[in-house]
């Protein structure tokens, strides 16, 4: 039975909890309880996980205070979401603990997981239980007392699994939407995969390169069989290349796929290295990688096809002639898009204020510029941006005081963790939709104090009530309502309005509850999938029914939402 563990235990427990985590992405993901199709829990905690196992791959390290140093500074910047914040948090704690230690026991790293605790929540401004807050405090309590006991390090993280698996099966009582829809936290079932993977590393029972699947787990209501059907980039695209020269730099090859679809991931060693990419060209992904090598065995799947195969009823083909590889390359995987190696350099200050927004579609990117912008971050509603993705952005951006509007409520805490990682002074102002992030821009006058542009920016953003318009991913029961995959669904200020098949209802709904704001300005931002003639013929609907308010039309250009509206 393991007492300690030293920097290659840690390092290797960590590599085990990624591809852990990995294997379970979707298994976490589909305990989300809301059936609108934007980020997931699993996914932001995946890509978390995963930015640590990179750079522990590329490093050794003496002690275990050096890898878990490491590990923390990785999380940080590859944080996505807020489940992916509260993660890095947890392991920031842990490495503050562990600093200046060779080896550490049960004792010491239990220690450090309630240090680990107590630095996330302080960092979240309005804790809430029944998340991986509340189980992730009380498996390290758990972890502490068993240690104080006498307890191994074995027995002790098995203490935390024990008792953090009852508080995670508690969490479907502790959160009314949890109850409702009858799962458990998802982000509190990726914390126990985690740590279950940690203990299964420590005994010896897997290994890095190894992953198991959690058992099958309460999902809400909708049905496993009803997915969403891809309508861009639907060739799954997956391939070896033998390499022609071991130490080949593959940035380019990432750069060129990266620009031609997404889901990107090379994994690869010194003889071979694997790609996989979602693309709606994958002939062009082959031929570019033989340049690099010879192609040795390929994978092309019509995810689009598959999908509607599936909604037929039927079995989706597919093919598993990777499968040899996908285990022998699994711990060099990862679930994550393009993302650059080294940092930016430093913009030297040419004015005192300076901006950076986050937003996705090309017409609120222009928005966004034409207001002020220096700098614009892609994400907020298919992909969260992480730490590091924000953090070069405000690095690019040539001031002293840079605001950053982040737009999007699960991309706050991201942007927060970056004031303590630039030599800038960083103010994050909490935006929490695109319209929000617009109106405030609007009040932004560079000639003002910083006490004033704060105070304006942040009392224009009170104004605002945002709706949105997108479809249901998934069937579910939410709110009182009966909701179907792919019908409409209609939110204002973040709550469900409700479901419907006829978009005409849905506006005349829609309007009649924006009535009593008595709103002076409602800008209509158009999403991609949207024609420019139904959403002049949106904003008429809504010009009849607020007949005081001036209607503009915007084409936005943003994915998954085909409507954000504005209303002030």
């Amino acid at each position: 039975m393991r007492e300690y563990i030293d920097a290659a235990s840690f390092k290797e427990m960590i590599l085990c909890a990624d591809a852990a985590l990995h294997a379970n992405i979707q298994a976490i993901n589909d305990l989300n309880v809301f059936p609108v199709p934007d980020g997931d829990t699993g996914t932001n905690m995946g890509l978390t996980i995963n930015n640590a196992a990179t750079e522990l791959r590329k490093k050794s390290f003496d002690t275990v205070a050096s890898a878990a140093d490491c590990v923390a500074g990785a999380m940080l910047r590859g944080a996505r979401g807020n489940s992916g914040v509260i993660l890095s948090l947890l392991f920031r704690g842990i490495s503050r603990r562990l600093k200046g230690t060779e080896t550490a026991g049960a004792v010491e790293f239990a220690g450090a997981m309630s240090d680990g605790v107590e630095a996330a929540y302080k960092a979240v401004m309005k804790p809430a239980e029944g998340t991986i807050l509340t189980v992730s405090r009380l498996a390290s309590a758990a972890a502490v007392k068993a240690a104080d006991k006498g307890a191994s390090l074995e027995e002790s993280l098995l203490a935390a699994i024990e008792a953090g698996e009852m508080a995670l099966e508690d969490t479907v009582n502790q959160n009314p939407v949890l109850k409702k829809a009858g799962v458990i936290d998802a982000g509190g079932k990726g914390y126990m995969v985690i740590l279950r993977a940690i203990l299964a590393s420590l005994r010896g029972e897997i290994v890095a390169g190894e992953a198991f699947t959690i058992e099958e787990t309460n999902e809400a209501s909708w049905g496993a069989d009803e997915v969403e059907v891809p309508e861009k980039n639907i060739f799954d695209t997956v391939y070896v290349v033998r390499k022609n020269d071991p130490s080949v730099d593959l940035m380019p090859l990432r750069l060129y796929l990266d620009s031609i679809g997404d889901s990107l991931v090379i994994s690869d060693d010194d003889e071979i290295f694997k790609v996989h990419v979602h693309t709606d060209i994958p002939g062009a992904a082959l031929t570019e990688s033989q340049k690099y090598g010879a192609l040795d065995i390929a994978k092309i799947e019509n995810m689009r096809l598959q999908a509607l195969d599936l909604l037929a009823g039927h079995k989706a083909k597919s093919t598993d002639d990777l499968q040899q590889i996908d285990e022998e390359l699994t711990a060099m995987e990862s679930a994550t898009a393009l993302t650059g190696e080294e940092e930016d350099a430093m913009a030297e200050p040419e004015k005192e204020y300076g901006v950076v927004a986050v937003c996705a579609g090309a017409g609120m990117e222009k928005m966004f510029r034409d207001l002020g912008a220096d700098q614009i971050v892609t994400g907020g509603q298919t992909m969260n941006p992480s730490t590091d993705d924000i953090l070069k952005a405000i690095n690019r951006t040539p001031a002293r005081t840079v605001f950053v509007f982040p737009n999007n409520k699960n991309i706050i805490m991201a942007a927060e963790q970056c004031v303590d990682l630039t030599e800038k002074h960083v103010i994050v102002m909490p935006t929490k939709t695109v319209p929000q992030g617009i109106t405030a821009l609007m009040n932004f006058i560079p000639d003002e104090t910083e006490e004033s542009l704060v105070g304006d920016m942040g009392e224009s953003i009170g104004t605002v009530h945002t709706a949105m318009v997108t479809y249901a991913a998934r069937n579910s029961d939410f709110d009182g309502h009966d909701i179907h995959a792919g019908e409409y669904l209609a939110l204002l200020d973040g709550a469900l309005l409700g479901s419907y098949t006829d978009l005409n209802k849905l506006f005349t709904d829609l309007g009649e509850v924006c009535k009593q704001f008595n709103p002076e300005f409602v800008n209509v931002y158009y999403g991609e999938d949207v024609q420019q003639a139904d959403a002049e013929a949106a904003g008429a609907a809504l010009n009849g029914l607020l007949p005081e308010a001036e209607i503009v039309v915007v084409d936005g250009g943003q994915p998954v939402y085909y409507y954000m509206i504005s209303v002030e």
